[in-house]
C-alpha cells in the first residue's frame, strides 16, 4: 500500500496522514510546519506524508495567490524531503507538471478534484511510477471513481489512492456522504480530506470560505467509518495563510485532534 521511501510506523495499525500547508508560501513556514508534523507523528506513531502544493492553478480570481514559482517551490519541497527524511505529496495540474514534480523526487502525485476525469493527466501521472492520489470530484459518485482508478492501473501503475473531499451541495456548500468510503475502498485505499470537505465555495467575494470548527466532527466520523488515511491542511496561523486559510486547522491543534482519532481507531 505504501511503497514510499522514508515513511515510518507502517505497522502501527494507525491510519496514515497527509498534511501540511495548502501551498508553498516560503521556506520558513514550510519547514516549520513539516518539522512540527514530523515531531507529532513520530510521537503518535502515525505514517506521515508531508503535503504542500508547488502551485495552485484552480483559483476563482486572477489576483489570487498561486505560488512562488514552480522550480523554487519544488526545490523547497525536495529540501524538506531530504533534510527531514519524510515523503512528499503535491498537486499537479498538467501532464508537464507530472514529469516536473517527479524530477524533484516527489513521492505522491495528487490529482485535484476538478481534474479527476482528465485522462491525459492521469496517464501522465501513472507513467512516472509514483503513487497517484486522485481526489474525488465534487460532481462524481463514489462508484464513478473506479474509472479514474482504472485509467492509472491500465497505464501500468498499480499504486493509486482515492481521496474523498465532499460533494457539491447547492452552490455554496459541500457534504460528505460516508456511505461512499467503503464503496471506494473496493477500488483503492481511501483517504478522507477533513479540511477541504468543509469549504464553502463560490462566495461572492471570489474567496472560498470554510467551517474549520467542524474539522474534528468530520475527522471522527471518517475514522469511525474506517478510512485508510486522513488528509488535512494546516498552517501555523491560518488567518495569514495565502491560500485556503478559511478551512485549515491551526498547527497547534493538530496533536490534540490526532490523539482523539487514534483513540477512536483503537476502540474499533
Amino acid at each position: 500500500m505504501y511503497d514510499i521511501k522514508n515513511i515510518k510506523h507502517t505497522t502501527s495499525g494507525n491510519f496514515f496522514l497527509l498534511a501540511g500547508p495548502c501551498v508553498v508560501e516560503n521556506e520558513e513556514i514550510t519547514f516549520e510546519t513539516a518539522r512540527k508534523l514530523k515531531e507529532i507523528t513520530e510521537k503518535l506513531e502515525i505514517p506521515f506524508i508531508f503535503k504542500s502544493s508547488f502551485k495552485k492553478a484552480n483559483r476563482s480570481r486572477i489576483d489570487s495567490f498561486t505560488g512562488i514559482g514552480n522550480e523554487k517551490a519544488l526545490t523547497i519541497l525536495q529540501k524538506v524531503r531530504n533534510e527531514l527524511n519524510i515523503p512528499i505529496v503535491t498537486d499537479i495540474h498538467t501532464e508537464q507538471d507530472a514529469e516536473l514534480a517527479a524530477s524533484y523526487d516527489v513521492d505522491v502525485l495528487q490529482i485535484p478534484a476538478f481534474l479527476c476525469r482528465q485522462t491525459d493527466l492521469l496517464v501522465a501521472a501513472a507513467k512516472t511510477g509514483k503513487i497517484v492520489n486522485i481526489k474525488k470530484g465534487q460532481f462524481l459518485s463514489p462508484e464513478a471513481m473506479q474509472f479514474a482508478v482504472n485509467k492509472v492501473t491500465d497505464s501500468g501503475n498499480q499504486k493509486v489512492w482515492i481521496t474523498e473531499r465532499g460533494t457539491t451541495f447547492g452552490y455554496y456548500d459541500l457534504i460528505v456522504d460516508f456511505r461512499g468510503i467503503p464503496v471506494m475502498q473496493k477500488f483503492a485505499p481511501t483517504i478522507l480530506d477533513i479540511t477541504h470537505s468543509l469549504q464553502q465555495p463560490n462566495q461572492s467575494s471570489g474567496v472560498t470560505g470554510g467551517k474549520p470548527e467542524l474539522i474534528e466532527t468530520i475527522a471522527k466520523a471518517g475514522i469511525a467509518t474506517g478510512v485508510d488515511g486522513i488528509f488535512m491542511e494546516t498552517h501555523p496561523d491560518p488567518s495569514c495563510a495565502l491560500s485556503d486559510g478559511a478551512n485549515m486547522l491551526k498547527l497547534s491543534e493538530v496533536e490534540k485532534l490526532l490523539t482523539k482519532l487514534i483513540a477512536i481507531r483503537k476502540a474499533l
